[in-house]
């Protein structure tokens, strides 16, 4: 899964922020999945101050690799740095820089540049080991404002939020919570300890843990701290953010999307009230008051777009919400983490998108992915399921490394309890004999395609899963007969599928340099931090490897439009950058050759019916919630104007994606619209 961190798109340094100070002996880190150990950081400092780094770590069948070599200088700041290794998907990791003499030189596998320097400024490498994030929060910590400038542009700055006072095994253990902001759309978090030493202690999530050796039991106190003043930060956002929409409110002569029928309607009025649908009028037919009026001419309204595969986080809900994303499906997480964040945003104490969680259930192995429940038989597999079934999920999601004869006994257990079977393929199975087995839903373009590529003795819990499609996806005959009754078996059965095809276009399309296509074209609205990263491709793709890599993609998205023309129903989800992921997502659907309305159905009735929620959400009719997007422009003309959201309505609460855009350091696309005070609905 492409960012199933549910981070930015940024990796190696967004990853991960930490904090360490010098020490005489090296510094050890476990680096935790979900209570499973997953890999360590090894930091060992100089007399001289040369700082080195040996970071590692494997989950879900990946993870990076890389040495590192930096030397602090005035206020700690790193002054020269050196890195080199392979990243989470395989690429080389290659990248250098020194400041001196009043200038800063640096040389990647993208760019370089000599200009000069900035006093104080600091540098963010491509990829780096969290020991590098700890050296800059180190110098932020010493300098009396806190912050500092960036070379290419904007600031970093670190704010303390929290202390506490831990029982180690070997006594009190004095911690400090430290908030990095100017790094990317929203606050990094990380533990330091409180001793003057500023060494790095910890940096912990829901899904993943660094934490010096010896210490990893006392990761779930500091999440729970962390989580409050997370909390707090997304609490102060809504406030800010939040437009309630009391009494009435009517949308003006505003074009409308029938989802049903995939079909634009109006100008119509659209009236809401107490967070529902009201009438849909002709234009002035109702004379009444209304309390606030929004003008829809030259704007489309639609249904709330569904993020079908999300992996959500507290932070990913500005993300949703600008990108007119009101619902998404959680397809694999911390459980109680997710419930608790679901009741969060359920009770409107902080601004997100309703989540729809699916169980994510995975075998023991050591390439599985830790989230949900990982599970060493079927009978813990079964008991899995009714842990979900028994809190009102509607659907499991099996993984990668399920036994492959575990799945038809799981599936029938699951239906008796109500569940959808959704998922990967399982390693050493084909996609048909999953869907022979129970799969009401595949999940992954890729995973679709290897029913047609996959060899024997090939691992799929491995980079084989990706690498399999770039070389031979390209040889599928879609006309052939395995491929017509694949897709026949598709159909017949009403086997959903999420392509998320948006996550393998940098995959397999990218070249190192160039800029992410999934992004390319709202680049100049992302934050500063953002851009350069765009040139840092996934995997190392050159001459008839990347030819070959780029048809095999094309063949993705063909084998993508075969199953929308043979019926197959298709739901849209991103699986990496939240809200602009969508857009992109649906924009390629139609590149593959299905029509605009018909993309828009898909993230919208489609989305609604699998989701089971087909009775509140996913059309725009009367007595429904009021879940919806307005558009300046028309995506049914042109799928990119979903860019354009001026607005976002979630029940009886409006955001202005423009306000959410700026909080996040993004440059907005449109205004808000002006919402008018109370006035005669005719007039």
């Amino acid at each position: 899964m492409a960012n199933s961190l549910g981070l930015s798109t940024i990796s190696g340094l967004y990853l991960l922020v930490a904090c360490l100070g010098a020490a005489a002996e090296p510094l050890e880190y476990s680096i935790v999945f979900q209570r499973a150990a997953g890999g360590k950081m090894v930091v060992e400092s100089a007399p001289d101050g040369r700082v080195t780094v040996d970071y590692s770590y494997r989950d879900n069948g990946r993870g990076p690799d890389m040495h590192e070599d930096f030397r602090p200088g005035a206020l700690a700041a790193p002054v020269s740095y050196a890195v080199a290794g392979k990243s989470t998907m395989g690429a080389e990791i290659k990248e250098s820089f020194t400041f001196a003499e009043g200038r800063i030189r640096w040389i990647s596998r993208i760019d370089e540049g000599d200009e000069p320097a900035v006093d104080g400024a600091v540098f963010l490498p491509l990829e780096s080991s969290p020991a590098y994030a700890a050296q800059l929060v180190r110098s932020l910590v010493q300098r009396p404002e806190h912050s500092a400038a960036v070379v290419g542009g904007n600031r970093v700055a670190v704010e303390r939020v929290a202390a506490l006072t831990l029982e180690g095994s070997t006594g009190p253990v004095p911690v400090t919570l430290w908030a990095l902001t100017g790094a990317d759309a929203e606050p990094w978090y990380f533990w330091l300890r409180d001793d003057g030493s500023n060494t790095f202690f910890a940096q912990v999530y829901p899904w993943m843990e660094i934490v010096l050796k010896g210490h990893e039991s006392l990761a779930p106190q500091l999440l729970e701290r962390q989580a409050q003043a997370q909390d707090a930060y997304l609490g102060n956002l809504q406030r800010k953010l939040a437009q309630p929409l009391t009494g009435s409110t009517l949308i003006r002569s505003v074009r409308w999307f029938d989802s049903k029928a995939a079909l634009m309607r109006g100008p119509s009025d659209v009236w809401l009230f107490g967070g529902r649908i009201g009438p849909i009028t002709e234009p002035g037919a109702i004379a009444g008051a209304a309390d606030q009026v929004i003008e829809g001419a030259g704007r489309t309204l639609l249904p709330g777009l569904f993020d079908m595969h999300a992996h959500h986080w507290a932070g990913g809900g500005l993300y949703h919400l600008a990108g007119g994303v009101t619902s998404v499906r959680d397809m694999g997480n911390n459980n109680a983490d997710l419930l608790m964040l679901k009741d969060r945003i359920d009770r409107g104490e902080i601004p997100g998108p309703t989540i729809y969680p699916a169980g994510l259930i995975e075998g023991k192995s050591p390439f599985s992915f830790h989230g949900g429940f990982v599970v060493d038989s079927l009978e813990a597999a079964k008991a899995a399921v009714d842990w979900y079934a028994a809190r009102g999920y509607r659907q499991i999601k099996l993984y990668n490394s399920i036994h492959p004869e575990w799945v038809k006994p799981l599936a029938a257990h699951a239906k008796l309890r109500g569940l959808r079977v959704a998922g990967h393929v399982p390693a050493f199975m084909r996609a048909e004999e999953a869907v022979q087995a129970g799969y009401d839903e595949l999940t992954h373009i890729n995973q679709v395609m290897l029913n047609f590529v996959v060899q024997p003795g090939d691992d799929t819990r491995t980079l084989a899963r990706f690498t399999r499609i770039g070389e031979d996806a390209q040889q599928l005959d879609l006309a052939s007969p395995a491929a017509r009754k694949f897709i026949d078996l598709l159909h017949q059965r009403g086997t959903v599928v999420d392509p998320t095809v948006g996550t393998f276009e940098s995959m397999f399309t990218q070249q190192q340099g160039q800029v992410d296509p999934s992004l390319a074209d709202v680049a100049d609205h992302l934050p500063v931090l953002w851009r350069r990263n765009l040139k840092v491709a996934s995997m190392d793709l050159e001459g008839d490897k990347l030819t070959a890599y780029r048809r095999s993609y094309q063949r993705l998205l063909d084998l993508t439009f075969a199953m929308h023309r043979a019926g197959v129903p298709l739901v849209a989800g991103t699986d990496g950058t939240a809200g602009l992921g969508l857009h992109r997502e649906l924009a390629l659907y139609v590149k593959a050759g299905i029509a605009p309305l018909e993309a828009l159905r898909i993230a919208t009735w489609n989305a609604a019916r699998v989701a089971g929620v087909d009775d509140i959400k996913g059309s725009i009719e009367r007595g429904k919630l009021a879940d919806l997007l307005l558009v300046d422009g028309d995506p049914s003309v042109n799928i990119t104007d979903l860019h354009r959201v001026s607005f976002v309505i979630k029940g009886g609460v409006g955001y202005a994606p423009a306000k959410l855009y700026e909080e996040m350091g993004f440059k907005p696309f449109v205004e808000a619209p002006r919402i008018e005070p109370a006035r005669t609905a005719g007039k």
